[in-house]
């Protein structure tokens, strides 16, 4: 162990909801509490309901809205941090211990150093050469792969492109992504949530220094010694990352519902949660950004029903393989029902559209399926 203990006084309960970006709602000791939620990320994947969460209590300051704060879920019963502001302590300890390959022996010259209208998180010295670097927190990972971000990030985005502005002056400047689980050997940019990110990601991969590690924490949250480098595997990014592929739309239909679709006809759905698998060889984010929007001229069966939709949110799968019809093969497998015909006129699957009583992204099922098309089958590829 050494000494990276970032909280004590640990509180173990139960996640149910998510209240908002930076509040949950828990199950402690036999009563409902809400927590702060220092995250902003979608964390689909980990906020599950009935998930193990680890709270501590907050100091007692008029300016705290929660009584506690939210600071760690467990996947399969390892730790996953959610403390976005810890990853800064957790590279500080890494760098002072030259556990960070190429920053050995570099010396920390300030914590939070501006340059210009930015501000990063360290300015490190090594062999008489000033190092700029940047920390992102990790926590959307699958079986062999690990990816940032997991929201859309306008801000890292233009933390990239305001270091490769200082890089321009002969500063080495840098990005280091800590995952917070210790059993991935890849890092990827996630081009499924965030197209710009990882394509400015990409385009300065000569200018910058990415490191990604891997860390792992004990139940009281320490932080482990198995500390690991994680392999950008190139190739891969560009070869999948590409505005092509598939999606699902999620859709909530309030109450029941008779329609008109199209050629199908009259037909009745259910109130409930709709999954319509659909692709675009081209341009899938226009694909997406259409479908969202109601006021359109019908041209597919899913426009008929997205105007009926309380809700709807689209989800991309960026690849240069078809997928569509092996996603709706295993959306098949975890709804609980379908309507036959509806969007697939055009291929031999009996259906393109299911749907769950439940919201989807609260069920593993759903987030297992998201996780094998968008990171899984890339790591049995890598491996």
């Amino acid at each position: 162990m050494n000494k990276v203990i970032p909280f004590s006084n640990i509180l173990h309960g139960r996640f149910i909801r998510r209240l908002n970006r930076f509040a949950v709602e828990c199950s402690l000791g036999g009563k409902i509490v809400q927590a702060h939620l220092p995250n902003p990320g979608r964390l689909w994947e980990l906020l599950l309901p009935g998930a193990a969460i680890s709270l501590v209590r907050n100091n007692r300051s008029p300016d705290r809205a929660t009584a506690y704060t939210a600071v760690a879920v467990a996947r399969e019963g390892v730790p996953v941090l959610l403390h976005t502001g810890m990853a800064n302590a957790v590279v500080q300890y890494l760098i002072e211990e030259n556990k960070i390959h190429g920053l050995e022996n570099a010396q920390i010259i300030k914590r939070e150093a501006t340059f210009g209208r930015s501000r990063f998180d360290f300015l490190l010295r090594k062999d008489d050469i000033q190092h700029v670097l940047e920390v992102k927190s990790c926590t959307l990972f699958g079986k062999y792969v690990a990816m940032f971000p997991d929201a859309v990030t306008e801000r890292g985005r233009r933390h990239l492109l305001a270091l490769s502005d200082l890089a321009e002056t002969g500063m080495t400047c840098g990005v280091i992504f800590v995952v917070h689980y210790p059993h991935v050997r890849f890092f990827l940019p996630d081009y499924h949530t965030d197209f710009d990110f990882a394509r400015t990601f990409a385009s300065l991969k000569e200018k910058l220094t990415y490191r990604a590690v891997s860390v792992a924490w004990t139940e009281d949250l320490c932080l482990k010694d198995d500390v690991h480098e994680l392999e950008i595997p190139w190739r891969m990014l560009d070869k999948e990352a590409r505005d092509s592929g598939s999606y699902i739309l999620i859709l909530r239909i309030p109450r029941d519902i008779t329609i008109p679709v199209g050629s199908l006809g009259r037909i009745f759905f259910s109130g409930g949660h709709y999954m319509y698998v659909g692709s675009a060889k081209l341009n899938l984010t226009k694909r997406m950004e259409r479908h969202l929007r109601k006021r359109k001229k019908y041209f597919w069966h899913i426009d008929y029903l997205r105007d009926h939709a309380e809700a709807c949110t689209a989800i991309p799968i960026r690849s240069n393989a078809s997928l569509e019809h092996e996603v709706a093969s295993a959306l098949r497998r975890i709804a609980n029902w379908s309507v036959p015909g509806f969007g697939s006129s055009d291929c031999s699957c009996e259906t393109h559209l299911f749907a769950m009583q439940d919201n989807p992204l609260h069920t593993r099922g759903f987030t297992e399926v998201l996780q094998y098309f968008r990171m899984d089958r890339l790591g049995a590829e890598l491996r």
